[in-house]
């Protein structure tokens, strides 16, 4: 019996772009305009309606509801108007899957807020891009022969700069509040060098109750700690290096590929050595190894400053600043150049679904108990993450709209990163945070009052400006609940996602690793696993990545092997069943997860080797140890360790994909699985993949179907030697072979992956 699943190639992720204003307005934020927008009376989405207004769904500017009639905001130009109308009316997600039809109000009410929301913009911000370029206002910027330092705090009653500049001492550094809560301060030039020296310590200084507190500017470019002393808070430092010292780009950035093979890194946890590695060490060390398994894509986790370092970067304290733990911007900037000129592409995680909850060195500090609507964040349970322990953003709010868009355009303008992997994506899309949530697939579950529709417009303006500012731009959405829409263009009504990772993939074979047998896989599972995602919306495949091997888990290969990889992985003598169950199951496991599970591949650091343990960061449980907070080079570069094969079948498999590039390719079928053999037969592309997972069976002339005839040969067999196999068909003569129906003449071992290509 064929199977087959089609696959269509990729849609622009596409918004339009209304005409640009040459003037703008600061605006402040309430949310009157949500009371007056006009209701459709529809069964069902009024209740909706109702939800999302009486939460402030929607904040727009104090000016337009003092000096404008509603009407005139979203009516005095015609063409916005006509457009917007066209685009509340175009769901083009729902021609795509007609299940969606019940619940097209939903979809158009997300339209039209996010219409909306980007008329405000053009009307009193110059336009998406403009609004998202604060870093050029707020913060410490160059402005008229000195320093001019701005920070939205409408909760504090007085304001001033400190730092070292001034013997942290702000009463002759006072600042001024404008009527928007944005208090600032201009400071001339002196002998010509500016006030502030470059690489020196700052800190907001605000009175709330009486009382001053000391906060790290919101938008600082770096932070630092003082290491010696434990438990030390960050300062911020003003960060303008003189030109001989400012990195200056010298690579273009390479092109996107058809499909990204992702290479998950973490810096600090880079270095073979119990230590933080740097940025420079990992671009001059660990970069050529990624070039050389030829990965195409690095994704950097933990470069927003967090300065909770076991947080994995997740719990980010200073959303504009890189990590100090691993060198200065400068230090980063010559990474992703270097990156560049290997050819490889650079996203960096992004976190913008929370943030830490620290108050001394976080963004969190500037919450005083002020209302949502002059906080970054909600107020009570609303914001806050219980199993986090972070605070929640309210992205109704004005000023939380221009702070996230622009760290978005400060990433990959002043760093040239070429997108972006948006983290806790599930969290932000409802109002549960799905927390304590099990997806059905059920379609009531996506949309409903449960539905965080803020979040939702924020994520459709975020993905229409990054593929503006950068069109080539690779974003990936985290989502454990599968959102329909997550990965369709915003001009359809999606959320504009290039690629959403395909989460249920790892679990599905720690599942199997951990509680079934070998002759308990199902082939039908596996396989229903890997190809079970949306029509039109491309999906990351992966076996593991880092949160499959924190620390109460293990790698796919210590599952697979644990305590024999201390003593059994020498080459020099024969490997014992479980070492060659292991590595043989490893290279399997990652090579079908590739090949059926998606339109592009991510392998997390290590792992394509076969990266022994677990991942711990040093804390007070293991006595603050580096031991397993690191990456173990040595044990690849070992040749007489069998950790060679398994980096070996790595580097082949994404060749394979350089040679016959099937992870773009639109063909995918699966024409048998299985269950009594143990055998999964599939094409993509032009290839013709044959897997036998059986532990015991071997096949001799095993036949099977396949959609083209003619002559193929061998490309990839898991079994050759130069992948730690036994060599049963010499792959030499493996390749040499030619079969005009592709097995007819082959046996296929037990725990066997092979791949043929047509050459007629």
């Amino acid at each position: 019996m064929l199977g087959s699943l089609s696959l269509v190639s990729q849609l622009t992720a596409g918004c339009s772009s209304l005409p640009s204003s040459k003037t703008y307005t600061r605006v402040a934020e309430n949310n009157e305009l949500a009371k007056q927008l006009p209701i459709k009376r529809t069964c069902g989405f009024q209740k909706l309606l109702r939800h999302h207004i009486s939460t402030s769904r929607f904040l727009v500017p104090q000016r337009v509801k003092q000096n404008f009639p509603i009407s005139s905001v979203l009516t005095d130009d015609s063409s916005s108007m006509t457009r917007m109308e066209d685009e509340t009316e175009n769901i083009g997600i729902l021609s795509t899957d007609q299940g969606l039809e019940p619940f097209k109000d939903h979809f158009k009410y997300r339209m039209k807020r996010y219409v909306d929301q980007k008329l405000l913009l053009e009307k009193h911000e110059g336009g998406l891009e403009e609004f998202a370029k604060g870093y050029l206002e707020f913060g410490f910027n160059r402005e008229d022969g000195g320093i001019v330092y701005r920070e939205w705090a409408p909760a504090a009653k007085e304001a001033q700069l400190i730092g070292d500049f001034n013997g942290w001492d702000g009463s002759n550094h006072k600042m001024e509040r404008n009527e928007f809560g944005v208090w600032s301060i201009s400071i001339p030039d002196s002998g010509g060098k500016p006030a502030i020296p470059h690489g020196s310590r700052v800190k907001f200084r605000f009175k709330h109750d009486g009382v001053f507190i000391d906060r790290i500017p919101a938008w600082i470019k770096y932070a630092t700690v003082d290491s010696s002393r434990f438990g030390a808070p960050y300062d911020g430092v003003y960060w303008d290096p003189p030109p001989s010292e400012r990195y200056e780009f010298k690579y273009p950035r390479p092109p996107k590929p058809k499909a990204p093979r992702i290479y998950e890194a973490h810096v600090g946890m880079s270095s073979s050595e119990p230590r933080v590695n740097s940025y420079r060490e990992f671009a001059d060390d660990v970069l050529p190894r990624i070039w050389a398994n030829n990965y195409n894509t690095v994704q950097l986790m933990a470069v927003m400053e967090h300065s909770y370092y076991a947080s994995f970067g997740y719990h980010v304290t200073n959303f504009f600043a890189a990590s100090s733990r691993s060198g200065t911007p400068e230090d980063l900037k010559y990474l992703i150049d270097k990156a560049h000129s290997l050819g490889l592409r650079v996203l960096v995680d992004i976190v913008h679904s929370h943030a830490s909850n620290n108050v001394t060195d976080g963004l969190n500090g500037f919450d005083v108990g002020q209302s949502s609507q002059e906080s970054y964040f909600h107020t009570g349970d609303q914001g806050y993450h219980k199993l986090w322990d972070s605070r929640l953003f309210n992205y109704a709010n004005w000023e939380v709209l221009r702070f996230l868009l622009s760290n978005l355009r400060w990433w990959i303008e002043e760093f040239k990163f070429d997108g972006f992997r948006f983290d806790g994506v599930t969290s932000m899309l409802y109002h549960h945070h799905g927390i304590n949530m099990s997806f059905t697939g059920n379609y009531n579950e996506y949309f409903s009052e449960a539905t965080d529709v803020d979040a939702v417009v924020y994520l459709m303006l975020a993905n229409c400006l990054v593929h503006n500012i950068f069109p080539d731009a690779t974003v990936i959405a985290e989502d454990v609940s599968g959102m329909p829409g997550l990965g369709s263009p915003v001009s359809m009504g999606g959320i504009g996602f290039d690629y959403r990772l395909a989460m249920a993939i790892p679990d599905r074979w720690i599942d199997y690793l951990k509680n079934k047998k070998d002759e308990e896989w199902s082939m039908k599972e596996i396989s229903q696993s890997l190809t079970n995602r949306r029509y039109t919306e491309k999906c990351i495949s992966y076996a593991e990545s880092h949160d499959q091997a924190i620390v109460g888990d293990k790698t796919i290969a210590f599952l697979l092997m644990d305590q024999e990889m201390y003593t059994g992985m020498s080459s020099l003598t024969d490997a014992s069943p479980t070492i060659e169950r292991g590595i043989t199951l490893h290279k399997m496991i990652h090579f079908i997860t590739m090949a059926l599970g998606g339109e592009g591949y991510l392998n997390f650091m290590g792992n394509e080797f076969g990266h022994p343990e677990w991942i711990d960061f040093p804390r007070e449980g293991n006595e603050w140890s580096y031991e397993k907070c690191r990456r173990q080079w040595n044990l690849v570069d070992a040749d007489h360790l069998r950790y060679k094969f398994m980096n070996a079948f790595g580097r082949a498999m994404n060749e394979l994909d350089d040679k016959f590039p099937f992870l773009a390719s639109t063909k995918q079928i699966v024409s048998s699985t299985n269950e009594e053999d143990k055998v999964i037969v599939f094409e993509r592309g032009d290839l013709v993949f044959v897997f036998n997972f059986h532990p015991e069976n071997t096949y001799e002339g095993y036949k099977v179907g396949c959609d083209l005839p003619g002559k193929y040969r061998v490309a990839l067999d898991s079994d050759a030697w130069g992948f730690g196999g036994d060599g049963r068909k010499g792959y030499q003569e493996l390749q040499k072979q030619i079969s005009t129906t592709v097995p007819t003449h082959s046996e296929y071992y037990r725990h066997l992956a092979r791949v043929w290509f047509t050459i007629e």
